[in-house]
């Protein structure tokens, strides 16, 4: 049952393969979790946590088979949560007055979860160490915030391993207990998506404690977190990662995400991200439905963004309610060094747009003017959400980009959207372009003035002259689908 880690130091913790929700349902998990607590067999014998309390009796029942419970001389609880301490009221019924190694604002922690003010605590501040025997020691570094008050590392002394807590792990099940012998794309993502999720808040406090260990001067050769993996091969590489993300971290990437009661926001969400597409090729765009969607999987594109878009229909003059939830955990995350804006369709007030926009401000994103379509969006005002992404793909931009010019994008476009309806927008992008057709899928743009030579269409070619094998050639659909963009009626 346990796993030899190193030396004399063994893993006995709990792989989870079915928990599905963490901290009530905030972290959706999706490759399961492990509970590791370790054990380490010197002239002293030390456990380092537990298990989530669900779990306490297999524990103790398991840890018996290891040890005789008697002689633990101590126990380290790095943090206080339920899925790191949970085991403990089982376990101190086998051994009561065993020392608890903790910070003293574990101590208020665990006795607000045990109610056992009894316990045999033995308070640590950084830089404390208890001596293993065999020239070794267990030294302790305080971490509050990362991610609760009470969090601290403890360092091992000989065997260089560091037991580090929440940090660089990941809620990541598997057999293998070791990062080079899993699936390392599959890890990274975990690693992403636990970051962004739940350490995004406290980048600043990330930087300062990994900074501050190395000062420490203390060997790593080994990384043993409380979930997910032990960092054997080349753990450094996860404290870089650590140190890349905290940095404001983000990619060439923009993540866009909506709610609707129509279909009319997503409407303007693919339309949107066509136009992004048209201008800057290169970078990646996410298009999600918020209500459909894993929440956590948006928030791990949104980490990874350099901006990103959020759409709602407007109901009773508000937003949706999960859109309005996805703005409460974004402001909680705190992101920074990002651009954002708003868009969406509504009926009778685009109420939703404006409050989106002004949480988004309020959040600290560098916000570009809102986005409105009044009811459902018609080919005009598809064109002028097209453009908008293409302005929002031009102002983003992390490098000089060289437009194709296509034959929509020869139409007269504004240089920059307005922050109201779209019908301003459609008009100035309609003007007066003699007959020109408009494919409503795709958006493709045609010009009687240009014609299209490839399908023999000479320029100066009326549309009601064009043969009726004519094929949109961005689509490939045929002049069925097509209206006139002079004509149609008002957006809004």
């Amino acid at each position: 049952m346990a796993i030899h880690v190193k030396n004399n130091i063994h893993w006995v913790g709990q792989r989870d393969w079915e928990v599905q929700d963490f901290h009530g349902t905030e972290y959706r998990m999706t490759k399961g979790t492990s509970y590791n607590s370790y054990l380490i067999r010197e002239q002293k014998t030390i456990l380092i946590d537990t298990v989530d309390h669900r779990f306490s009796q297999e524990f103790v029942q398991n840890l018996a088979m290891e040890v005789e419970l008697s002689q633990l001389d101590a126990i380290v609880i790095n943090h206080a949560e339920e899925d790191h301490a949970g085991a403990l009221a089982a376990l101190l019924e086998k051994i009561p007055g065993t020392p608890i190694y903790c910070t003293e604002n574990a101590i208020d922690s665990i006795t607000g979860h045990h109610h056992r003010p009894d316990w045999n605590f033995q308070p640590v501040k950084t830089g404390d160490s208890l001596d293993l025997g065999n020239g070794k020691q267990l030294v302790f570094v305080e971490a509050p915030m990362l991610h609760w008050p009470d969090s601290m590392m403890t360092y091992m002394t000989g065997d260089a391993v560091l037991f580090s807590n929440d940090a660089f792990g990941q809620h990541y099940c598997d057999e293998r207990l070791f990062n080079d012998e899993v699936d390392q794309a599959e890890l990274y993502e975990q690693c992403l998506r636990y970051y962004s999720n739940i350490l995004t808040p406290f980048s600043a406090l990330v930087t300062a404690k990994i900074k501050e260990v190395l000062s420490l001067n203390l060997p790593v050769e080994m990384i043993a977190t409380s979930h997910g993996i032990v960092w054997r091969d080349n753990p450094v590489q996860i404290i870089e990662k650590y140190l890349e993300w905290a940095n404001d971290y983000q990619e060439d990437r923009i993540t866009i995400f909506y709610d609707t009661m129509s279909g009319n926001t997503r409407m303007m969400a693919d339309a949107i991200a066509q136009g992004i597409h048209d201008v800057d090729p290169g970078v990646a765009v996410k298009v999600f439905n918020v209500s459909r969607q894993d929440k956590n999987e948006i928030l791990a594109n949104l980490f990874r963004s350099k901006g990103v878009l959020v759409g709602s229909s407007t109901m009773n003059n508000v937003m949706m309610p999960k859109v309005a939830g996805m703005l409460e955990e974004i402001t909680g995350l705190r992101f920074k060094g990002k651009k954002a804006g708003a868009f969406g369709s509504f009926g009778w007030n685009g109420g939703a747009v404006d409050r989106i926009h002004a949480r988004l401000s309020d959040a600290g994103f560098d916000t570009l003017a809102s986005l409105k379509v009044k009811w459902k969006p018609d080919s005009r005002a598809m064109l002028a959400c097209r453009e908008h992404g293409r302005q929002v793909a031009r102002q983003w931009a992390l490098h000089p980009l060289a437009e194709a010019k296509t034959a929509d994008q020869a139409l007269s476009a504004p240089p920059a959207l307005p922050g109201t309806c779209v019908d301003k927008v459609a008009a100035r992008l309609a003007g007066d372009q003699g007959g020109a057709m408009l494919c409503t899928l795709c958006q493709w743009v045609y010009d009687p003035a240009q014609g299209e030579p490839s399908q023999g269409v000479e320029p100066g070619t009326a549309w009601d002259q064009v043969p009726d094998t004519f094929l949109c050639p961005e689509c490939g659909l045929g002049k069925g689908v097509f209206e006139p963009i002079a004509q149609q009626e008002d957006a809004a």
